[in-house]
């Protein structure tokens, strides 16, 4: 299932090219994956469970520029055992032109132990249509 949001550019958001800057663009995928999860995942499936990136494989294919919107997308593309792959993409809205192409590996821990944990399919199912199983 792919989620979605968009915002706009602003002045905090640019670098000195006057275009967004990377560190920023990190920040939205971070921003995009955990409020993907916030949102569909029930609070009881969350309780206990932290994400942690173990890498970010961004390619940049155009800069936004203040006052753009852009249009941002993930979802996940596999899991297995305690990782996952997540794809975000970020669109100019007015354009549809893809500005953000990333794979981010994220690994599921205990938040007490902080120790990897099997990706259930209960959470696979979350992802995958939008619904966790009661």
């Amino acid at each position: 299932m792919v989620f979605k949001r968009t915002l706009t550019v602003r002045e905090n958001d640019l670098d000195d090219l006057q275009h967004v800057n990377n560190v920023r663009y990190v920040q939205w995928i971070q921003d995009i994956s955990k409020e993907h999860w916030q949102t569909l995942a029930p609070a009881r499936m969350q309780k206990g469970i932290i994400w942690v990136v173990l890498n970010h494989n961004i390619t940049y294919r155009s800069a936004a520029q203040l006052g753009d919107v852009l249009r941002i997308e993930t979802h996940i593309a596999n899991s297995e055992g305690a990782t996952s792959h997540r794809i975000v993409e970020m669109f100019n809205d007015k354009t549809g032109q893809l500005l953000v192409h990333a794979v981010t590996k994220w690994c599921m821990l205990n938040s007490e132990t902080q120790k990897p944990m099997r990706i259930s399919g209960e959470i696979k199912k979350v992802f995958d249509n939008g619904k966790a199983t009661s």
